[in-house]
């Protein structure tokens, strides 16, 4: 299947990047490579851009794309999370970068290849796995993990007010046979959502499948784990732009923003500054970016889209 993957918000990435053409830019997601062959083709000889991702489906479809445009500049790609980016970097000898680019969540092409099993509205094996390479996938989460584990994610990550039933309803059902197919456990959501509920607002599997994506791929976690690491990789001036798909995500991207532009953090009858903390950033973004009602028309899952962008101080 062909990967084709809309990049969001495109313009306003790259606008906010203020690419330099000797500049060293990360795109952390790269996806299709939409957004990185824009940024390609704002580099120079001089100019690097590296590519990370953790799905080697998105690496060809990138490669194949970069394949059609004139590249002058030093290409990288890493077959892994951008939690490493570290470690990616290091093995380049770049000791800092001008700019970064997360585009979380799934992409278009992932939920559209219907056998990777993040999509409810395909039939197909539970997987849901971003690195095809990884051992742990949705099919253990669920026929493995206790009640108050499974009921716990799906309220959490999905944000989903059934989530206890849903889950009483797995474990009663892999009790008699496991589950093995994103079609087997869609009847067991709607089975477990009364008639009422089901028939307002959104598929009622979307939040389950979302929160299971979420939990078996870490994305939170990651997030979290990643963006001091993130930060201090760029250079002074240096830019960090995030889209995020939910509340949670964005959550964590504001606080984190907020957190690295504060400075110090004595209490404020403090005569002094004690703590020594500095602000690492500054957030350019007080409120966040979102899709342009040309680009909703165009593509309609950038509906959910936020854009958040800080500069390095």
């Amino acid at each position: 299947m062909e990967f084709e993957h809309k990049p969001i918000m495109l313009e306003e990435c790259i606008e906010f990047l203020k690419i330099r053409q000797n500049g060293v830019y990360v795109d952390g997601t790269l996806g299709g490579g939409g957004h990185s062959s824009e940024i390609i083709k704002r580099l120079g000889p001089n100019g690097t851009l590296v590519g990370i991702d953790q799905d080697k489906n998105a690496i060809e479809a990138a490669k194949k794309k970069f394949s059609s445009i004139d590249i002058k500049a030093n290409v990288i790609i890493a077959h892994t999370n951008f939690e490493n980016i570290r470690e990616v970097l290091k093995a380049q000898k770049i000791d800092s970068v001008d700019g970064v680019l997360l585009d979380l969540g799934v992409s278009s092409h992932q939920l559209d290849e219907g056998e990777r099993g993040f999509s409810y509205q395909h039939d197909a094996p539970l997987d849901m796995r971003m690195n095809q390479n990884a051992a742990f996938d949705a099919h253990i989460l669920v026929n493995t993990w206790t009640k108050d584990d499974i009921a716990s994610i799906i309220r959490e990550y999905g944000e989903e007010k059934w989530a206890t039933r849903i889950a009483e309803f797995i474990v009663r059902s892999r009790e008699v046979q496991k589950i093995n197919t994103t079609g087997e456990l869609v009847d067991i959501i709607k089975s477990a959502i009364p008639a009422a509920a089901r028939r307002e607002g959104p598929h009622p599997a979307k939040r389950t499948f979302q929160a299971l994506r979420i939990a078996v791929n870490r994305e939170l976690e990651v997030l979290e784990n990643s963006l001091d690491i993130v930060t201090d990789m760029l250079s002074t001036g240096g830019r960090l732009a995030i889209i995020s798909f939910h509340s949670l995500e964005d959550r964590i991207v504001k606080k984190a923003f907020q957190k690295q532009a504060q400075g110090c953090v004595c209490p404020r009858n403090f005569p002094k500054c004690v703590c020594g903390f500095k602000p690492k950033l500054r957030v350019i973004t007080r409120k966040p970016i979102t899709a342009s009602e040309k680009e909703l028309d165009e593509n309609p899952r950038a509906r959910s889209a936020k854009l958040r962008v800080a500069e390095k101080l």
